[in-house]
């Protein structure tokens, strides 16, 4: 027989036995109300007999105290209460209907009779002293009559409460001995439930669950600690036991599945970690070639045994250049056309679904076309650059996403690199010269002068100016001033070479700081720079400008001034070499000789 067979016939007579308890216990509830009900009525009844005992004593007094002092507002109380009695004998008469007894209801008939014939009295009398007879009201409500019948109303309303105790008494001794009894027999069935439920427990521990359930115990606990190389019992029989057994190794099989999921998660996350990483350390990249060392380090990491190249695309000549490689990729690193790579002309990576036919890369060898996967490095919908990667297997498709935010995180990096050298150009080079302006000159200035101080070598500075550079303004145009600022800044960075650093300073001035030069030194490269403009053959569309000659003020630390009055030095020998007529070359020592 089945394990479920004897636990169905036991859960019915449990089930019939739970019901019986809980019939009985609700009959003994019911007994419960009906003592309730008995103390209640009692506590009702002894109420209202007590309060028309209390008020016929009263008006008895009220009548009397009239009769004696003829007091109206004696008259009054007594009407009052007079009144209120009526309604408690009202109130008498309906107890009928709550439960009272026919000799009880008699009983309290008579008294309140008796009751009524001494209010009649009562008013008698008083209506005796309006007419004048107080004699006779006297001797009506104090005579012997009158007393026997306030105490038989005494009488009367004590033997119907003595009635009513007795038949309380009895209702509340049957009711609490019936409620006795159908909690006694509730009480069995309830010792009856619990007998059948361990009885049938101890059957099916002892015949037929307790054996297979230590050993099945023992499995799941070796399952718990995550122990999935134990083998469940193979238990083949039609019941629970079978149905554990069946349940523990597709659990263990499960288990199994879920392990593997979780060593794929964990992989995962590692590779999240990474990217996060990566992407934290592209964020503090300065230049290019850091973008490309964030790439070496951490590629290898998100895209485990993948070989890979990182491409950037050049303007001049338009082809792509491979930036960073890693893990060894097989084929050699040609430049090639942005063409010739399908995931560039998409821009999105190529081949959608690795493993399927697709047509390949022309700039991929036959030899590794079908496993690689091509990744454009794309940023405001421009294409910068590309990743290419070699040996992906239809088993590496779920890292394809990782391998493109990778390539969505490098594209934004370098980028940001293109577009802050952009920025820095504009910032630090005047664009129409091509030269240093005086943003950059102030941190040169401080970085020549605080090596000059530490290492004691010389630093020269030339203030040169474009002699009567309005007029050429005012008689070609300013694009013929354009022209010759640009010539003339020609002839300078040519002059200073890799010597020094050139700046427009102003309009049509310019400063040139040379490290290591003395005053000789700075007087020869001045010269050089008076020479060849002087030589300057300058024609703006088919007019002749003429010659053109710049003044030069020249400066030298620590020779001529200290550190801080270096460009000063230089702008008051240019404004010396201006009043001497213009054209010519000013040092600040030979002011200082003069």
């Amino acid at each position: 027989m089945r394990i479920a067979t004897i636990t169905n016939w036991a859960y019915g007579a449990t089930v019939c036995l739970t019901l019986a308890s809980g019939v009985a216990m609700l009959m003994a509830s019911s007994a419960e109300n009906v003592e309730r009900q008995a103390v209640e009525q009692r506590y009702v009844f002894d109420q209202l007999t007590e309060e028309v005992e209390v008020d016929a004593w009263a008006l008895s007094d009220l009548a009397r105290l009239y009769v004696i002092r003829q007091d109206p507002a004696v008259a009054d109380a007594y009407r009052q209460k007079a009144q209120a009695m009526v309604k408690i004998e009202h109130r008498l008469q309906k107890l009928n209907d709550a439960g009272a007894g026919e000799e009880e209801l008699a009983l309290l008939h008579e008294g309140l009779q008796v009751a009524d014939a001494l209010q009649d009295e009562q008013q008698s009398a008083i209506a005796s002293v309006g007419r004048g007879q107080q004699p006779q009201a006297i001797e009506l409500i104090y005579g012997e009559r009158y007393e026997r019948e306030l105490e038989q109303v005494q009488n009367q309303l004590d033997h119907f409460r003595q009635m009513l105790d007795r038949r309380t008494d009895a209702a509340i001794d049957d009711a609490t001995v019936k409620s006795r009894a159908l909690r006694t027999l509730s009480e069995v069935m309830v010792g009856l439930t619990a007998l059948m439920f361990l009885f049938v427990l101890g059957f099916i521990l002892k015949r037929r669950v307790l054996r297979p359930v230590v050993r099945l115990s023992d499995v799941v606990n070796r399952l718990a600690s995550q122990d999935y190389a134990v083998e469940a019992p193979d238990y083949r029989q039609i019941d629970e036991i079978g149905d554990m057994a069946q349940a523990i190794r597709i659990f263990r099989e499960n288990g199994l599945v879920r392990q593997r999921l979780e060593q794929e998660r964990d992989a995962d996350w590692a590779i999240r970690e990474l990217l996060a990483r990566m992407t934290q350390r592209l964020q503090g990249c300065e230049s290019v070639e850091d973008v490309l060392n964030v790439a070496r380090l951490f590629a290898p990491g998100i895209a485990p045994g993948i070989p890979g190249r990182l491409w950037l695309l050049e303007r001049e000549p338009w082809q792509m250049h491979c930036a960073a490689e890693w893990l060894d990729p097989q084929d050699e690193s040609a430049p090639f056309h942005p063409d010739q790579c399908w995931a560039v002309r998409r821009g999105q990576s190529h081949p959608p679904v690795t493993g399927e036919p697709d047509i390949t890369c022309y700039h991929l060898p036959d030899t590794c076309a079908s496993h690689s996967l091509c990744v454009p490095l794309i940023a405001q919908g421009e294409t910068i650059g590309l990743l290419s990667f070699q040996n992906v297997t239809p088993a590496m498709a779920p890292s394809r996403a990782y391998l493109e935010l990778m390539a969505e995180a490098l594209g934004l990096a370098l980028a940001n690199q293109r577009l802050r050298d952009a920025l820095l150009e504009k910032a630090l080079f005047d664009p129409l010269t091509n030269l240093r302006n005086r943003h950059h000159l102030e941190d040169a200035l401080r970085t020549q002068l605080s090596q000059a101080q530490h290492t004691g070598q010389p630093v020269s500075c030339l203030m040169i100016d474009i002699d009567h550079f309005k007029a050429i303004n005012d008689k070609f145009g300013h694009d013929a001033g354009d022209l010759v600022i640009k010539s003339v800044a020609t002839v300078v960075q040519r002059a200073v070479g890799d010597k020094g650093m050139a700046f427009r300073y102003g309009g049509e001035e310019f400063l040139i700081l040379l490290p290591g030069a003395d005053d000789a030194a700075a007087f020869a490269c001045a010269s050089e720079i008076h020479t060849n403009v002087h030589s300057l053959a300058l024609r703006y569309e088919l007019a002749e400008i003429g010659t053109v000659d710049v003044s030069i003020g020249i400066a030298s630390y620590p020779q001529h001034v200290q550190s801080d009055n270096l460009l000063r030095a230089a702008d008051v020998a240019l404004y010396r070499a201006k009043e001497l007529g213009r054209s010519r070359i000013v040092s600040f020592g030979g002011l200082e000789t003069g």
